[in-house]
């Protein structure tokens, strides 16, 4: 793929969105249904030909964008540390995976097995879109796979919403979606200093792709 901020402030605003959807879900039981369906459309486009293949219709990254925005230019909020910590362990664990090239063939092979055996969208207006047994197998691939690297990432919330499987399953999912954005963000010459260094550029980008959709 070719490399530009456009497609670099795409897939960062992919990771920032995974990690608001890991928070939902643990703190309150439900995720962004769009965002939701966005992410697990990114973990499904492993041979995408372009970044806007690979999230589709870029109303579906509106979360991410708006939280990239925001977040960048010093607009915060109470929970927005938490939302950073699980930012900053994807960040970190995708740096850990590139280093298993192993590790990247089996959950490309998984990817490629969840595409050929599972319908992806359904009719419908909420979560259920997304294949429950998808998430589940994406959630099971996670657990085989990205969820044995250490350090593992964590997560907080409800009690009651992390021990109910399905919205586990969910989580673990959405963090799943994150570390592919990651991967991908990476791949396009996405580096951690622009967080510090280049954070109005990529604010300012994020601005522009939010008022065009």
């Amino acid at each position: 793929m070719a490399r530009s901020l456009r497609d670099q402030v795409l897939a960062l605003a992919g990771v920032f969105q995974s990690a608001r959807l890991v928070q939902q879900l643990a703190r309150e039981g439900r995720g962004d249904p769009e965002a939701f369906r966005t992410s697990v459309r990114s973990i499904l486009a492993v041979d995408a030909a372009s970044v806007d293949a690979v999230y589709g219709d870029m109303s579906g990254l509106r979360l991410g964008l708006t939280l990239l925005k925001d977040k960048l230019t010093g607009r915060s909020a109470p929970n927005d540390i938490e939302m950073a910590r699980y930012v900053v362990a994807i960040l970190h664990l995708e740096g850990v995976l590139r280093r298993q090239p192993q590790m990247l063939a089996t959950i490309g092979t998984g990817i490629e097995t969840a595409v050929t055996q599972m319908k992806f969208f359904e009719a419908g207006g909420d979560d259920a879109d997304v294949h429950p047994a998808l998430v589940d197998k994406l959630a099971e691939l996670y657990s085989q796979t990205l969820s044995t690297l250490k350090p593992r990432i964590m997560v907080s919330g409800e009690h009651g919403h992390l021990m109910n499987p399905a919205i586990a399953a969910r989580v673990r999912t959405a963090l799943f979606a994150g570390i592919r954005s990651a991967v991908l963000w990476r791949q396009l010459g996405g580096r951690r200093w622009q967080l510090l260094f280049a954070r109005g550029r990529v604010a300012r980008t994020a601005a522009g792709l939010l008022a065009n959709i």
